[in-house]
């Protein structure tokens, strides 16, 4: 079967390279890509005479709604789906008549059926979003949660038979596909990120009351909560730590919010969100300015095993300390600066081995630091956010 696939970015070149051990499959990127898989020189490399189409463009806010820095303030705006809508265009006008044509990018409910699926006028068109986060995408090609397939009326054609068939040759067998409409497509992948930022909002708020109440470990809480699993839904995201991040997470609720405006529903989860994920960086931000030192912030990106910063909680919460004056550092400090700082915990693996300074302070907000004999020789002392007051 001949592949194109078209965005070959952050997630597109490894979802693309897993295709590319049973396909031939070609792709195309205006950026210069680094990559095993064939790269044509021009659009029409990656889209004449080939079979199905893989569109993951991306749909960008404005860099001041990344999640890096406060946002709740900002009004309500969605993505820019410029990019996509130009390109969409462009290979329909490529494509055969018999070519599918597969977005894969994330988009609000409504706006493949308004925007983009008008403008496949030759060819065929799925909508067909993935559940993949940065650093695990070959992972979670293979072994997806499920596969979400998005049509015009929501049934089962043969459009979504071909696409299921092209997923077999690498994916899981007991992988669960779900069919519906363009819409229902949309709001699966969109509510499913939603899900997660609700589920760390909330247990990062029981990390907050813990800190204020006393006589309260969160991990005991959140541990009780993860296994019950009769009401509460699944495990993942039940351990406070820093907040949500990442290029996909804050972005969709600052969409989101957009659309509940649009439709005049009359209330705001999404921003509730938002402003919940802020106000927790706040307190602890705050918390670590009573420690009283200048602050290391052992891990930028947004999370562990991963540089990219778009969305960093780790960034949002520095942006509060340096907004009150204090001196932030990321990923270490200049060997010259030798004085007691207060070392943010964030990518504990990456910085496991770290020396630090004599007389700080590591502020673990996900509780993994233990006090040992050789930090108390050093007169290091440990806090464990949410969890100190046993």
């Amino acid at each position: 079967m001949r592949v194109g696939f078209v965005g070959v970015g952050k997630l597109g070149k490894d979802a693309a390279e897993v295709m590319a051990r049973h396909y031939d499959v070609t792709g195309y990127d205006i950026e210069g890509v680094y990559t095993s898989i064939h790269m044509a020189h021009t659009l029409e490399g990656a889209c004449i005479n080939k079979d199905i189409i893989f569109v993951a463009l991306p749909t960008p806010h404005h860099p001041d709604y990344d999640g890096r820095y406060p946002t709740s303030h900002l009004p309500p705006k969605d993505f820019d789906y410029s990019i996509v809508k130009d390109m969409i265009a462009k290979i329909d006008r490529l494509a055969g008549e018999e070519t599918l044509i597969v977005l894969i990018s994330t988009v609000l409910p409504g706006t493949v059926r308004h925007h983009i699926a008008p403008l496949v006028k030759r060819g065929r068109f799925i909508y067909n979003p993935y559940l993949i986060a940065q650093g695990t995408v070959k992972k979670d090609m293979v072994k997806p949660e499920m596969i979400i397939i998005g049509t015009k009326t929501g049934e089962d054609d043969g459009d979504v038979f071909f696409l299921q068939e092209f997923y077999s040759a690498f994916v899981n067998s007991r992988t669960r596909y779900v069919t519906g409409t363009w819409e229902e497509a949309e709001g699966i992948k969109i509510f499913y990120n939603t899900f997660i930022s609700t589920k760390l909002a909330l247990v990062n708020m029981i990390a907050d009351v813990a800190e204020g109440v006393g006589n309260m470990n969160v991990d005991v809480v959140t541990d009780a909560l993860r296994d019950s699993t009769m009401r509460i839904m699944g495990p993942r995201y039940m351990s406070a730590g820093l907040g949500d991040g990442g290029a996909c997470h804050p972005r969709d609720n600052i969409a989101l919010r957009s659309l509940a405006n649009r439709l005049n529903l009359g209330y705001d989860l999404f921003d509730a969100i938002m402003t919940a994920r802020e106000k927790q960086a706040e307190h602890m931000a705050r918390k670590i300015m009573g420690l009283g030192h200048d602050v290391c912030i052992l891990g930028r990106g947004f999370k562990p095993g991963v540089e990219q910063e778009a969305g960093s909680p780790a960034i949002l919460l520095g942006s509060y300390i340096e907004g009150w004056g204090r001196k932030v550092y990321y990923d270490g400090h200049p060997p010259e600066v030798t004085v007691p700082l207060t070392y943010v915990m964030h990518h504990h693996d990456t910085y496991k081995d770290f020396e630090l300074n004599r007389g700080s302070v590591i502020f673990d907000p996900f509780g993994r630091t233990q006090r040992s004999a050789e930090l108390t020789r050093r007169g290091i002392i440990c806090y464990n956010y949410g969890r100190n007051h046993i």
